[in-house]
């Protein structure tokens, strides 16, 4: 009885410095969705996503002829859809699921991050050509038209037309507003997109054992480095 008891004390003792000691944790411990799985970055993209979706579709309010990659709401809904897809299976996964379905799910998010990334940049570049385009507007209204310029004294100069607008200054100020808007947006989104790949990146790769044993003869108490 007393040999018994005594093991059960060594048993918590070593238990006990294991946690202390950064040693392995209980697999019930770990099953967090939130924790295991970058959920936090996964709404700011949704938020973000419909953020850009929404002042795209401000902008249309302003004319009907502007075109696709002046209003970027396909991105918002694309990056928001996109970057949800895998996070129902995340949760399922990370809580019941296998290793091998835990890095497929990562690899997945991994791949529509960068995904966002591109869109993103993609989005950006149309936006900067257009702020500065629409900065050097010279605009005169023609009934429900509004006709601009980039050169009023040169007679072969590019004109564009934008229709179902009554006033130019909403094409001279809003616009490029407008624009510049959806530049911080997509930087924003992005940003987050970048940091949800490199926090993949980092647990999957960044992490690895060094090989030195920490406090208790186990085998098992690696130092992570």
């Amino acid at each position: 009885m007393g040999s018994a008891g005594g093991g059960n004390a060594n048993a918590g003792k070593e238990k006990k410095g294991q946690a202390e000691t950064g040693g392995p944790v209980p697999e019930e411990a770990q099953k967090c969705c939130g924790c295991r799985f970058p959920s936090l970055v996964a709404l700011l993209q949704l938020l973000l996503g419909v953020a850009v979706a929404a002042v795209a579709f401000l902008m249309v309010a302003i004319s009907s002829s502007l075109l696709a990659r002046e209003t970027p709401h396909w991105a918002g809904i694309i990056v928001s859809f996109l970057l949800l897809l895998p996070q129902l299976p995340a949760c399922l996964v990370y809580s019941f699921g296998r290793a091998s379905a835990q890095f497929i799910v990562k690899l997945l998010y991994f791949f529509l991050c960068t995904m966002g990334l591109v869109i993103s940049a993609v989005v950006i570049a149309f936006q900067c050509y257009h702020y500065a385009l629409t900065n050097s507007y010279s605009c005169k209204e023609m009934g429900e038209h509004c006709m601009c310029t980039l050169d009023p004294e040169d007679p072969i100069a590019r004109t564009f037309s934008y229709s179902g607008v009554t006033d130019c200054s909403a094409i001279v100020s809003t616009l490029p507003m407008y624009y510049l808007l959806q530049m911080v947006l997509n930087l924003a989104q992005a940003i987050v997109c970048l940091v949800g790949a490199f926090l993949l990146w980092k647990h999957r790769y960044q992490v690895f054992f060094a090989g030195l044993q920490t406090g208790s003869p186990s085998a098992q108490n690696w130092q992570k480095v």
